[in-house]
């Protein structure tokens, strides 16, 4: 599909939205007191961050890449695989994107953040928490080390995983052999669609649910984010909203953890993709 970068901006705005939106919004309906999903469990969780990646990557993958992920974009570009230029607008466009898809959350559950009594579910619903951290400074140090561990193994999964499907779909072959003769990649991709859309598809589909596994799998520790604008967006929604919109139990919004889920899934994502393209590319 051929559409400019402004379009392909606007993508991110939306589709980093709508993870939001479905992702946070599972958060909501299980962790706020009075919801019918109230204490419904992990697997909740688990299954609406799957199909918050699941959804987006199928509806935009073919327009903006579906990035959703400033760690995903700055690992292609540090790797060669996204251009620079286009870096500092995909984040602020992801950033912006999670703020406003939590900010339709806050709107479809004002009435049980005003509810809830637990701080740490008010701002659970919005971003990450550690689950060592007890409320006490001593707590602080060991749930950055456990965080950061957390969130890198997650991450460099996810960003090794993302690339291996989608560039190591059955089919993929075809689309090399055809470079190899002399197709340029957009021509060889084309020629070769018949026989790998179902893989790319299935693959975009995979993807949902490696983030299900993920959350799964290693959301003890954390929850885990995997994703700076996921994370920071909304914890600045959260500092910013008052408690006329939050309630009684909006605290503090822990922003001396907060660099640990935008550094680690950057730093993830690095080395993720230099490996994937060491190794595959």
């Amino acid at each position: 599909m051929d559409v400019t970068w402004g379009v392909k901006y606007l993508t991110e705005f939306i589709a980093t939205a709508f993870l939001l939106v479905l992702g946070n919004g599972a958060v909501a309906n299980v962790d706020l007191k009075g919801t019918k999903g109230n204490s419904s469990g992990w697997v909740v969780i688990a299954l609406g961050y799957g199909l918050a990646v699941m959804m987006p990557a199928m509806m935009f993958g073919n327009v903006s890449g579906n990035h959703i992920n400033p760690a995903f974009t700055l690992g292609l570009a540090v790797s060669g695989l996204f251009p620079w230029a286009h870096v500092a607008p995909y984040i602020l466009a992801q950033v912006l994107g999670a703020m406003f898809g939590q900010l339709l959350v806050v709107v479809a559950y004002n009435p049980y953040f005003k509810k809830t009594t637990n701080p740490n579910a008010v701002l659970g619903s919005f971003s990450t928490i550690s689950a060592l951290d007890d409320g006490t400074k001593e707590s602080q140090k060991a749930s950055m080390i456990n965080g950061f561990v957390n969130e890198f193994v997650g991450s460099f999964v996810l960003f090794f995983g993302a690339l291996a499907l989608t560039k190591n779909f059955f089919g993929a072959e075809l689309v090399g052999k055809l470079v190899d003769s002399g197709f340029d990649q957009t021509m060889a991709e084309t020629a070769a669609s018949p026989y790998t859309a179902g893989s790319l598809a299935v693959a975009h589909i995979a993807i949902g649910f490696l983030v299900m596994a993920l959350v799964a799998a290693l959301g003890g520790p954390t929850g885990p984010a995997l994703n700076p604008a996921r994370d920071l967006g909304p914890r600045i929604l959260h500092f910013l909203l008052p408690t006329s919109v939050l309630g009684e139990a909006k605290k503090d919004s822990k922003w001396w953890y907060a660099w640990v889920p935008v550094v680690a899934p950057i730093v993830a994502s690095i080395v993720a993709v230099a490996v994937f393209k060491m190794i595959y590319l």
